[in-house]
């Protein structure tokens, strides 16, 4: 199950709760000052709008930004019959068991604590990226998953972290992707360096 998660909202307690235990009381104060008190307007040619306050979130590309993220998430609810796997704001968890649907409830039990934590800390699912796959050499596919009451896509191939995986984990879906790639990349230098030029070694120039 791969699902991207969106931050909402900020509440102080939360930061606070963690800075009272690793962070030093200037550096909270520092962080503090960072996320309240913020204003935003926007321009549309030669019109401003008038500041409204910024109630939720962080600039986009800001340097706090990674560490703010890890710090409001760190209470993210764990399972010991899942395996939840993060990088920045995608999350993925994984579930393992000869039985289909124990492992599709074992999935599910763990998505409905991560549900009640995010609504109680205003954060939402972005359904749209998220979705199901089932990794077996089985015949059938496990009982469908839910996010707030949806069912998540069924997917027969998902990316995580740059890797293509497929239902059975052939990595055929991997490797043809990697290849057109190249593919491309191949033809962007050949057209910087001219197609007319000679390859650095010829195949049949080669003796072993």
């Amino acid at each position: 199950m791969e699902r991207e998660i969106t931050t909402h909202t900020q509440p102080p307690e939360n930061l606070q709760a963690f800075t009272l235990r690793e962070l030093k009381n200037e550096i909270f104060k520092l962080l503090k000052s960072y996320l309240q008190d913020r204003y935003c307007v926007t321009k549309f040619n030669n019109e401003t709008s008038s500041r409204f306050p910024v109630l939720s979130g962080v600039p986009q590309g800001n340097i706090l930004g990674p560490l703010l993220y890890t710090i409001y998430t760190a209470d993210l609810p764990t399972s010991n019959k899942t395996i939840l796997s993060t990088f920045a704001d995608d999350t993925a968890i994984f579930t393992t068991h000869p039985d289909q649907t124990t492992a599709a409830l074992n999935l599910h039990d763990h998505l409905h604590n991560i549900e009640i934590w995010l609504r109680k800390w205003r954060m939402k699912i972005n359904e749209k990226k998220s979705s199901h796959i089932t990794f077996s050499l089985r015949q059938g596919q496990c009982p469908p998953v839910y996010n707030n009451q949806t069912i998540a896509p069924r997917a027969e191939t998902v990316k995580y972290l740059g890797l293509h995986f497929d239902q059975r984990l052939t990595w055929k879906d991997h490797i043809a992707k990697k290849r057109k790639q190249l593919d491309l990349k191949t033809r962007e230098i050949n057209w910087l360096i001219g197609k007319k030029l000679p390859p650095i070694i010829r195949k049949q120039d080669t003796h072993l």
